[in-house]
């Protein structure tokens, strides 16, 4: 797999943090947080299990956004236990930290962190998790090698990335945008949610940085996504580029995008509720 150039990282790192930390996205993820815990939970049971997460442990959660999995791991590593949950953009872990206080989850602490970076000694958690992070960590190789590094010999980490762009979530929103407004595609190896949509490359990048027994598993699950309207309003919001390129379309364009796209989601309607089926990659790894 091609990576960028040492001298394009800043430059990378910097422009996924302002992505993710524009106001208007931390607004609209903090308005649909709790929805999209809901529509991705089958993905968080399935890292949590690839984990092997039990009663008492100590987590490191990478990329928590706005909370999940964390808080489902909170729960089930109990008071003895517990998660420390990390993101570069301290507006969203924000959303986490006010979660974590209304759920009485006082085994979470959120902390502001770059997962090529971590602040923390070397083997001091039981298991590491990332889910649907990965892929925007521009330099992914150093940030594996940091997870294996503070992760305790025997423990495991998991890691959960998007599969390919061919599937019904993404043709039927950013596929049809595309077909009015042109979205630039990332350059090999740059930041960005198809990074390890081909199988085998994030079990690949495990196996460079040490970790060993590594297993990949092609999820196919389900993803609950509301109404149609929700279906497309929470992945429009959330969505920085589809925001974007969506106030630059005049106003006949915007509605008759939005009609495509109603269209398209209603395939996957049954009895008032989307759900899409999506495919994920899984793979998880053990230090030594």
């Amino acid at each position: 797999m091609n990576t960028p150039q040492d001298s394009d990282l800043a430059g990378f790192k910097e422009a996924v943090r302002r992505e993710w930390a524009d106001s208007e996205t931390v607004r609209a993820w903090r308005k649909w947080h709790l929805f999209f815990a809901r529509q991705s939970a089958a993905a968080t049971v399935a890292i949590v299990e690839a984990a092997q997460v039990g009663p008492g442990m100590d987590v490191l959660d990478l990329a928590s956004g706005t909370g999940e999995p964390a808080l489902t791991l909170a729960r089930l590593v109990g008071p003895a236990g517990h998660v420390t949950a990390t993101d570069l953009v301290p507006e969203m872990l924000a959303i986490a930290a006010e979660t974590a206080r209304q759920q009485g989850l006082g085994n979470l602490t959120c902390q502001v962190a770059d997962a090529e970076d971590l602040p923390f000694a070397a083997a001091r958690f039981d298991a590491v998790t990332c889910r649907l992070g990965v892929m925007f960590f521009p330099n992914y190789a150093q940030a594996l090698r940091e997870t294996y590094r503070v992760l305790k010999p025997g423990g495991r980490a998991a890691f959960l990335a998007w599969g390919p762009f061919d599937q019904p979530f993404f043709t039927s929103t950013a596929g049809i945008v595309m077909q009015y407004s042109a979205m630039p595609a990332p350059a090999p190896g740059t930041p960005g949610r198809f990074r390890f949509a081909e199988e085998g490359t994030l079990a690949a990048a495990l196996r460079d940085a040490g970790f060993q027994e590594v297993r990949e598993t092609r999820l196919n699950i389900p993803w609950p996504s509301g109404s149609v309207a929700e279906a497309w309003e929470s992945t429009r919001d959330m969505r920085a580029p589809f925001r974007h390129l969506l106030s630059s379309l005049p106003q006949d364009e915007r509605d008759r995008v939005q009609a495509a796209i109603y269209a398209a989601i209603h395939q996957y309607e049954t009895g008032g509720e989307v759900v899409f089926p999506v495919v994920m990659a899984l793979v998880s790894g053990r230090n030594g």
